[in-house]
C-alpha cells in the first residue's frame, strides 16, 4: 500500500511539472503573437506551482516572463522592473545554457526599451525617472557600465544626491574611465568631421566617397568628471573632509585636468577659501583663454578679496568674450559705481574755500565722468533684461544726473509699469 502511495504522489508532481510545461509553452507562443495580456495570465496559472519545478524549467518561466514584460512595457517602468527582474532569475536559473540566442536577444531588446524610455524621460526633465531606467539597464548588462554613469547623471540633475553618489562609487570600485574607440572621417564637401556607430559603417560612407580620412580616436576620460561630482555632493552634503579627500585622490591622478582644477577651485570657494580659488582659477584661465565664465567668476572673487581694478579687468575680458553677458555687464556697473560713495562723502565734506570750491568741481566732474563710463554697459543689460526693475531704476537715475531728461522721462514711465505690476 506504501508503495502504491508513493507512486500516486508521483504521478501528481508530473501531472503538475507537466502542466507547468504546458502554460508556459503557450505564453512563448502567445509573445510570439505579441499576446501579451493572454501570455501574462498563462504565467500566472504556471506560477502557482513554481516552486516544485526543476532549474530548467523555472529558467524557461523567467525567460518567458522577461520577454513577456519587455515586449508590452512601452514607458510603463513597473514593466520594465518586472522584465529586468525576470531576467536577472533566467541568468541565475542559466537559462544561457539552454536559449542563449533568445537570451541574448532579450537582453538587447530589454537595453533598447530601458534606454530609449530614459531618453524621453531626460528630454523632459523627469531625470529621477530617467536614472532608475538607466540603473536597470546597467543590471541587465553589467558590462555597459556608461548606463550607470547616465544614471548618476540623471540622479544629480533630480538633485538625488545620495543615489548619484552610490552610483559614482560603484564606478570608481569599476575603475570606470569612460574611454571609448570613435571612428570618424571627414565629409568630402562641408569638411565636418564626423562620428559613426561602428568601424563598418564608417568604411562603407569611405567607400561611397562621401567621406574621406578615416581614423579612429579615443574619448577623453570621465573620471575626472566623476570624481569632481563626487567631491561637489560631499560638499553639499556638509561632508567637507571626505570632499577634500575625494579632491586630493584626483587631482594627484590629473594634476593637469581643467575640470578637476575647476572643481577644487568650487570647493575652495564653496568652503570660503576666496583666495585659493582665485589663484586656482587665474591657472585655469591661462589653460582656457575664451571661456568668459571663468573670466566673471573671477571678477566676482577679486571684488570679494577687495581688489576692484583687477575685478574690473576680468569683467571687462568676460564681456569683450561675451558681449550680451547680462550678468558681467551688471557687476561691471555696480562696480564702477561703488566709487560713488566715497566720491559724495568727500564732496560733502569740503569748505567754502576757493580751493575746497575747485576740489569740489573736479569731485563734481569725476563723477559724472563715471556715469557717462557706466551708462553704456546699463543701456546694453537693459536691452537684454528690459523687465528688471533695478537696472531700469538706476539707468534712470543716471539719466538725471547727466541731464538727459526725454530718456529720464521715458524710464520713470517704464518703472511706473513695470512696479505696478
Amino acid at each position: 500500500m506504501k508503495k502504491q502511495i508513493l507512486i500516486a504522489g508521483a504521478l501528481t508532481l508530473s501531472v503538475i511539472a507537466f502542466g507547468q510545461k504546458r502554460e508556459i509553452r503557450k505564453a512563448e507562443r502567445a509573445v510570439n503573437d505579441s499576446d501579451y495580456t493572454e501570455a501574462v495570465s498563462l504565467l500566472k496559472e504556471a506560477e502557482a506551482s513554481l516552486a516544485s519545478a526543476d532549474n530548467e524549467l523555472k529558467a524557461q518561466y523567467y525567460l518567458v516572463k522577461a520577454e513577456t514584460y519587455a515586449g508590452s512595457a512601452g514607458d510603463d517602468f513597473a514593466k520594465m522592473k518586472m522584465a529586468t527582474d525576470a531576467y536577472q532569475k533566467a541568468v541565475e536559473m542559466d537559462a544561457a545554457s539552454e536559449y542563449e540566442q533568445r537570451m541574448n536577444a532579450l537582453q538587447k531588446n530589454l537595453r533598447a526599451v530601458l534606454v530609449n524610455s530614459a531618453i524621453k524621460d531626460q528630454n523632459s526633465q523627469n531625470f529621477k525617472m530617467a536614472a532608475d531606467k538607466l540603473y536597470n539597464s546597467y543590471m541587465v548588462s553589467k558590462k555597459d557600465t556608461s548606463d550607470l554613469y547616465f544614471a548618476a547623471s540623471n540622479a544629480v540633475n533630480a538633485k538625488d544626491f545620495d543615489t548619484a553618489l552610490k552610483y559614482y562609487q560603484t564606478l570608481m570600485d569599476l575603475d570606470y574611465t569612460g574611454v571609448a574607440k570613435e571612428y570618424v572621417a571627414t565629409n568630402k564637401e562641408s569638411g565636418e568631421i564626423k562620428t559613426f556607430a561602428s568601424k563598418s559603417e564608417r568604411d562603407l560612407m569611405v567607400k561611397a566617397g562621401d567621406f574621406i580620412k578615416p581614423e579612429e580616436k579615443m574619448t577623453d576620460s570621465k573620471k575626472g568628471e566623476v570624481l569632481r561630482n563626487m567631491t561637489l555632493i560631499y560638499i553639499e552634503n556638509g561632508e567637507d573632509d571626505k570632499a577634500a579627500e575625494v579632491m586630493a585622490t584626483a587631482r594627484k591622478e590629473n594634476p593637469d585636468d581643467i575640470s578637476l582644477m575647476q572643481a577644487e577651485a568650487n570647493m575652495a570657494y564653496k568652503t570660503g577659501d576666496k583666495q585659493l580659488y582665485n589663484d586656482l582659477m587665474q591657472n585655469i584661465a591661462k589653460s582656457n583663454p575664451n571661456n568668459p565664465e571663468i573670466f566673471f567668476n573671477l571678477g566676482v572673487t577679486n571684488a570679494e578679496l577687495g581688489e576692484k581694478e583687477k575685478a574690473i579687468e576680468y569683467y571687462e575680458k568676460a564681456i569683450e568674450l561675451k558681449p550680451d553677458y547680462a550678468a558681467a555687464l551688471i557687476n561691471l556697473a555696480v562696480l564702477k559705481l561703488s566709487k560713488e560713495q566715497e566720491i559724495v562723502e568727500e564732496m560733502n565734506g569740503l569748505g567754502t574755500s576757493r580751493e575746497d570750491n575747485a576740489k569740489y568741481e573736479k569731485l563734481k566732474s569725476a563723477r559724472l565722468e563715471m556715469y557717462k563710463d557706466v551708462r553704456p554697459n546699463l543701456e546694453k543689460a537693459n536691452e537684454i533684461r528690459p523687465d528688471d526693475i533695478e537696472i531700469t531704476r538706476t539707468l534712470m537715475n543716471i539719466y538725471s544726473q547727466l541731464g538727459e531728461d526725454a530718456k529720464f522721462k521715458e524710464l520713470k514711465a517704464k518703472l511706473a509699469e513695470l512696479e505696478g505690476k
